[in-house]
């Protein structure tokens, strides 16, 4: 048998390497993990299960949400000292006002652009559809603000309740949530007229909020019950609690695209549960590391990742066996995480 050869020349060559023919293997995404005590955020390539960079941004940074066209992140930073549980805050360190803000951080550049001001101590926040605002809780002003990250603008901030943190944009993008760890309550804010227009009692310590996709349903995590609360978002009531189990704090969440799974982790319970959104119960929880904080689900939600906070490390979980593969070194006391797509990642 006779062999063929092919003639290749050199431009075309070029061309197959450079032309988008072959291209380079690389993770079709990245998870971004902010660090709390430490001030940076980390980068971590799930192929790899490993950091590629760990990077400052500033003081207490927490909440992170990309922005719509998935170039930029915004980081929640504050320079409140640290308070962790059990500690008399009368004996802390004054506030330093001047690390309070938004963290801007460009995707393609692995590096932090400047910092805009986002109201007093900001912890959690919510992006506008068009991403010209920001839904910022500001726990020292009791409220909630508006914030144009372009400019870098306070436009207003308003009264939610003592302690705000968890803030979620609704499906319907008409109506931003708000938790109030103090007073146990989530106020409604109407974001046509910037004011609450409702305010929903439900468990101890509420932390974050998820809406089912269709917008009919809110699941918000009551830390000192050891339950999530579902509320009715047409009659704007609690009209449900789903027991967590006896010794979790549960914290943040993932919900599948479906609706039909969430994931919650449960703090110190050291674990992940998953519920039934049909039957609203707790099927299964798998370990995942010391008091996992904030979660993520990779884009095909095989995978879920873990901030597990004193441990300094981010658990990578295989959902199908509900196994710990890996866990990659963070920063200190890593808080939040997100996932961005390789197709927004530019």
């Amino acid at each position: 048998m006779k062999k063929l050869w092919i003639a290749v020349s050199l431009p075309m060559a070029m061309c197959l390497a450079g032309c988008g023919l072959f291209k380079p293997a690389g993770p079709s995404y990245k998870v971004y993990v902010t660090n709390e005590a430490s001030g940076d955020i980390t980068v971590i390539d799930p192929e790899k299960q490993e950091a590629l960079a760990t990077i400052p941004l500033g003081k207490r940074a927490r909440g992170l949400h990309p922005s719509p066209d998935g170039k930029l992140l915004y980081v929640a930073l504050s320079g409140s000292p640290l308070a962790p549980p059990g500690v008399d805050e009368s004996t802390l360190p004054p506030p330093d006002k001047s690390a309070d803000g938004i963290g801007i951080f460009d995707i393609a550049e692995n590096k932090m652009l400047r910092k805009v001001p986002g109201g007093s101590d900001p912890e959690q926040f919510a992006v506008s559809r068009d991403g010209k605002t920001l839904y910022v809780s500001n726990e020292d002003a009791e409220g909630l603000s508006f914030v144009d990250p372009a400019n870098g603008q306070v436009s207003k901030t308003i009264h939610t309740g003592r302690e705000p943190e968890g803030v979620t944009l609704a499906p319907d993008g008409r109506t931003v949530f708000v938790t109030s760890e103090d007073e146990g309550t989530v106020s409604v804010v109407d974001l046509a007229t910037q004011s609450v227009t409702k305010t929903i009692k439900v468990g101890r310590r509420p932390r974050g909020i998820v809406f089912m996709p269709d917008g009919s349903r809110a699941f918000v995590t009551n830390e000192n019950d050891a339950a999530v609360s579902i509320i009715d978002v047409a009659k704007l009531e609690e009209t449900g609690r789903i027991s967590i189990g006896e010794g979790s704090k549960p914290m943040g969440m993932a919900l599948t695209r479906d609706g039909k799974t969430l994931y919650v982790s449960t703090g110190r319970g050291h674990s992940v549960a998953v519920v039934d959104t049909s039957a609203n119960n707790v099927t299964a929880s798998f370990e995942v590391g010391q008091r996992p904080w904030g979660i993520a689900l990779s884009p095909d939600e095989k995978l879920l990742f873990s901030a597990n906070g004193p441990a300094g490390d981010v658990s990578i979980v295989d959902l199908a066996t509900r196994k710990v593969l890996k866990k990659v070194k963070a920063g200190d006391r890593p808080w939040g995480v997100v996932v961005i797509p390789a197709a927004q990642d530019r």
